[in-house]
């Protein structure tokens, strides 16, 4: 019971002091946060990217089309269960800033290839009568007040229709999915682009293949990039996940520069909170030496002083931590450009790790200066 008290007292010695740490403590946690949200929004869909799903870009560029040819030679090659293609549209809806990936798909194929996307059976069978039908994310369809049979004009920007630049489709369904699925796409009928456009038919985007034996990867892409080799369209394959990895990097390696601003923030954080634990053991010199002279052990000093600054961190970086978790709940600050905007548990939970260790890290020298602080020496300088 004595030490609480003692504890807390010590806290606020130097109120002004003890705020503007707690201050420095409780930004540097919620630009953690932050910080870290960012980063997972650029690299979303990497950690659920399947391990048995291949993806076939053209060899120069993923903005190159592919002959809509290869998906027969696919499917016949032994040990493909089976194969797909996607082609992205890029068109406009009301305004440029409206921006959210449009992708001409194969619907019965895609959703096979891809169950972590969730779809009523009865809104599923709607998408697949209606060759102008589209399967909205539910976020989308939230962000801009849609609903199942609402017509959506595109205006075409890569693939013009053959009359007019407007192309008209239907909302036959919402899709869901657990945390982690991007759920602000808006996927329609590739026939129905192929018959429709001016240009460009029987090319597409790239291909989506699933392997039996996910060990295999490897040896399986060099066997579709060799059936492919000397055509005019070559190919380049890669795994799901490398694929997601490499369309996020397009804008440099964003989780890179997340993690590197983040410990600089931290080290700083380090710093600051030592150089307050430091000058707060300095000016109780003589009341380490008087409490010593009452019996505190030496490691009991040791404790009162660590947990001093890890007290110190626990409440700032907790604030901060919580604050940016509040941000977050909001939904993505953006207008859709970061479509996964989450804060997940695992960097929750480094976040915690983080500020005990900084607490900890803050608060070592400063306790053991005092822990080995002779009661003669203290006392002589009171």
């Amino acid at each position: 019971m004595k030490f609480l008290p003692l504890l807390w007292s010590s806290l606020w010695r130097k109120k002004v002091r003890t705020i503007f740490t707690l201050l420095s403590v409780f930004i540097a946690f919620l630009l953690f946060g932050v910080l870290m949200t960012i980063r997972g929004a650029f690299s979303f869909g990497i950690d659920i990217a399947g391990i048995d799903r291949l993806v076939l870009i053209h060899k120069v560029s993923l903005i190159m089309p592919l002959p809509v040819s290869y998906l027969a030679r696919l499917n016949t090659t032994e040990g493909v269960t089976m194969a797909t293609h996607n082609t992205w549209f890029g068109g406009v809806y009301q305004d440029p800033a409206n921006f959210f990936a449009q992708i001409a798909v194969e619907p019965e194929p895609f959703m096979k290839l891809y169950p972590e996307y969730q779809v009523p059976p009865e809104q599923m069978q709607a998408w697949l009568a209606d060759r102008q039908g589209v399967m909205v994310g539910v976020d989308l369809a939230k962000r801009f007040g849609w609903k199942v049979g609402d017509r959506i004009p595109i205006v075409g920007t890569i693939w013009q229709p053959k009359q007019g630049q407007v192309w008209e489709f239907n909302i036959a369904g919402l899709y869901d999915g657990e945390s982690g699925i991007d759920k602000t796409q808006f996927f329609f009928h590739y026939d129905y682009l192929d018959e429709n456009r001016l240009q460009g038919e029987g090319l597409v985007g790239w291909y989506i293949v699933k392997i039996g034996d996910p060990g295999a990867a490897q040896q399986m892409g060099a066997t579709f990039d060799g059936m492919f080799a000397n055509s005019s369209a070559e190919t380049k394959t890669t795994t799901e996940k490398g694929f997601v990895e490499g369309f996020a990097k397009q804008v440099g390696d964003i989780g890179a520069i997340m993690i590197a601003i983040t410990i600089a923030v931290l080290f700083t954080m380090i710093l600051v909170a030592a150089n307050t634990m430091a000058q707060s053991v300095r000016e109780r010199t003589s009341e380490v030496g008087v409490l010593k002279t009452l019996g505190f052990s030496n490691a009991s000093i040791l404790a009162l002083v660590l947990s001093e600054s890890v007290l110190i961190a626990v409440i700032g970086g907790g604030l901060g931590l919580a604050t940016a978790w509040a941000f977050v709940q909001q939904g993505d600050p953006t207008g859709g450009m970061l479509p996964i905007f989450v804060l997940p548990t695992r960097d929750v939970a480094a976040g915690a790790s983080l500020i005990v260790g900084l607490g900890l890290l803050a608060g070592a020298l400063p306790a053991m200066n005092a822990m080995n602080l002779k009661i003669t020496d203290a006392l002589r300088r009171a």
